[in-house]
C-alpha cells in the first residue's frame, strides 16, 4: 500500500487535502477564533456571487437567526441554477444525497470545500489512533451489485484502504465467510451501518468468538448512518471486544459530530456551524431540543447556510468552548400521529418495541411501519416466529406507553427491506 494514498489521491484530483488539514488544525489549536467573521463572510459571498441564494434573502442586512433556513426541498432543483459566480459543474465536487428523508438532490462544493471535510474526517479519526491513509478499514455498507456503481465503488475502496463487507444478505454462510476475512487480514476498525454490524455481533455471540480474539489489529468499531441503541452498543462492544464510536453527519456536509474518547458526542465546530432552533427557526437555548441545521463555512460554491439536516437534538456547551451534541433523536420526518392526536416521534414504538424484544435474542433485526393512526405492523428477522407471550408483551408496552387500542400486525420475513445504499430505517410512517 502507497504512502498516503488517499492524500495523494485528493490532490491529484485538486483537493488541497494538506493545506485543509494545516488549516484544520490551526482552528482547533486556537479555540476556532473567530467563527463570528467565518459565518458572517460565508453569508456575504452567497448573497453577492449566488443568484439562488440572494433570492431567498429579502432583507440583505437581516440577523444571522433571521436568515432563511434552506430545506431540501429548496435544492431540488438543476444544480447549475444554485452555484456561485465562476463556479460550473465541472470545476465542483459533486455528491447525490441518499434521498433517506424522501427528498434526494445533487450537490456542489468547491474543491477546498471538499477538502475540509476530508480533514474533518482525519483529525476525528486520529484522536482515535486511526489514520485514513495507512489503517485498513472493515467497511459495511451497500455496494451496486453490478455495472459502473460497483467498479466505482471498489476503485473508492482501495484508494481509501478498505475492505467492503456487502450487507444485503447476510445469512449465516455469509457471516461465517466475514469471519474468516477477519481472520486473514489486519482490520484496524469497522465502518458502516449500525444494524448490519449489531448482525455480525450477533453471530459472534452465536459462535461465542469474540471478533478481536481472532483479528488482534482492531481498534475501534465506527458505527453511522442509522440510530445505535444502548443494548446494541453493549452487545457490540462485547462481541466485538473494542470500543464502539458513534458518528453522525451527511454527505452534503461531512462531518456533524463525533464521539471523542470521553464518550462525548464532540461537534465539528471548525468547518462547520451547528445550531438548534424551534419551529420558528429562532436557536434554543442548550439543553433544548429542536431541529438541527447545519452551515458549511466553506462553501463558496453552493450555499449550505442553515441548512435543515432533517434530525432533531440538542447541544450543550462545556467550559472550554466544545459544543456537544445530545438528545439525537432522529428524522424530523419520523413522526406518528395517533388517534388521540397525541404526536410521538417514531423512534419510540422502536424503544418502547425493543425493550420488550431484547429478551428474545432469537429477533435478530426488525422495524416498525405505521400503517393507519391506530394500526402499526412490525417486520422482523429470526429463526423462528415471536411467540404469543411476547407479542402480548410488546402491545401491553405500547398500551402503557403510548396509547391503548393501538392494533399490532407481526410479519416475520428472511431479509428486511433496506435503501439502496443497505440503510435501514428502523420507523417508516405511511400515513
Amino acid at each position: 500500500m502507497p504512502l498516503k494514498l488517499f492524500d495523494n489521491i485528493l490532490k491529484l484530483q485538486g483537493f488541497e487535502i494538506n493545506r485543509a488539514r494545516k488549516e484544520f488544525d490551526n482552528l482547533v489549536s486556537n479555540g476556532n477564533v473567530g467563527l463570528q467573521n467565518r459565518k458572517e463572510s460565508i453569508v456575504k459571498h452567497h448573497l453577492t456571487n449566488n443568484h439562488f441564494y440572494n433570492s431567498l434573502v429579502v432583507n440583505k442586512e437581516v440577523l444571522w437567526k433571521d436568515l432563511p433556513v434552506l430545506s431540501k426541498r429548496n435544492l431540488q432543483q438543476a444544480l447549475h441554477e444554485r452555484l456561485s459566480k465562476s463556479y460550473t459543474v465541472k470545476n465542483i465536487f459533486k455528491g447525490k444525497t441518499s434521498g433517506s428523508s424522501g427528498h434526494p438532490f445533487t450537490y456542489g462544493k468547491n474543491k477546498y470545500a471538499h477538502a475540509m471535510t476530508w480533514a474533518a474526517f482525519h483529525h476525528a479519526y486520529e484522536h482515535h489512533g486511526i489514520n485514513l491513509n495507512t489503517s485498513l478499514q472493515a467497511r459495511f455498507y451497500g455496494i451496486p451489485l453490478s455495472g459502473k456503481g460497483k467498479y466505482l465503488e471498489l476503485i473508492k475502496d482501495f484508494v481509501s484502504y478498505r475492505k467492503r463487507f456487502p450487507i444485503f444478505n447476510m445469512n449465516d454462510a455469509v457471516l461465517e465467510s466475514f469471519l474468516n476475512k477477519f481472520k486473514k487480514n489486519k482490520f484496524e476498525y469497522l465502518n458502516g451501518y449500525t444494524s448490519s454490524i449489531v448482525l455480525l455481533a450477533k453471530y459472534c455471540e452465536q459462535k461465542n468468538t469474540v471478533l478481536k480474539d481472532i483479528c488482534p489489529t482492531l481498534k475501534i468499531c465506527i458505527v453511522t448512518s442509522e440510530m445505535l441503541f444502548l443494548d446494541d452498543r453493549l452487545l457490540l462492544e462485547k462481541w466485538l471486544g473494542i470500543p464502539v464510536i458513534n458518528e453522525y453527519g451527511a454527505s452534503e456536509v461531512g462531518l456533524i459530530a463525533m464521539q471523542n474518547t470521553q464518550g462525548n458526542f464532540e461537534v465539528n465546530q471548525q468547518n462547520l456551524y451547528v445550531e438548534v432552533v424551534d419551529n420558528d427557526n429562532q436557536p434554543v437555548p442548550d439543553g433544548t431540543v429542536g431541529r438541527i441545521l447545519v452551515t458549511d463555512l466553506y462553501n463558496l460554491a453552493h450555499p449550505m447556510v442553515r441548512y435543515e439536516i432533517g434530525d432533531l437534538g440538542s447541544l450543550e456547551t462545556l467550559e472550554n468552548g466544545t459544543r456537544i451534541l445530545k438528545d439525537l433523536q432522529g428524522r424530523t420526518s419520523d413522526i406518528a400521529i395517533l388517534p388521540s392526536g397525541k404526536i410521538v416521534p417514531g423512534l419510540t414504538f422502536y424503544y418502547v418495541t425493543k425493550t420488550v424484544i431484547k429478551e428474545d435474542i432469537d429477533i435478530l433485526e426488525f422495524v416498525v411501519i405505521q400503517k393507519k393512526s391506530d394500526a402499526f405492523e412490525i417486520q422482523y428477522v429470526s429463526k423462528s416466529e415471536i411467540n404469543t407471550s411476547v407479542k402480548e408483551s410488546i402491545q401491553n408496552a405500547m398500551d402503557e406507553y403510548l396509547e391503548p387500542g393501538l392494533s399490532l400486525k407481526f410479519t416475520r420475513l428472511e431479509v428486511l427491506d433496506r435503501s439502496k445504499r443497505g440503510k435501514l430505517k428502523q420507523f417508516m410512517s405511511e400515513v
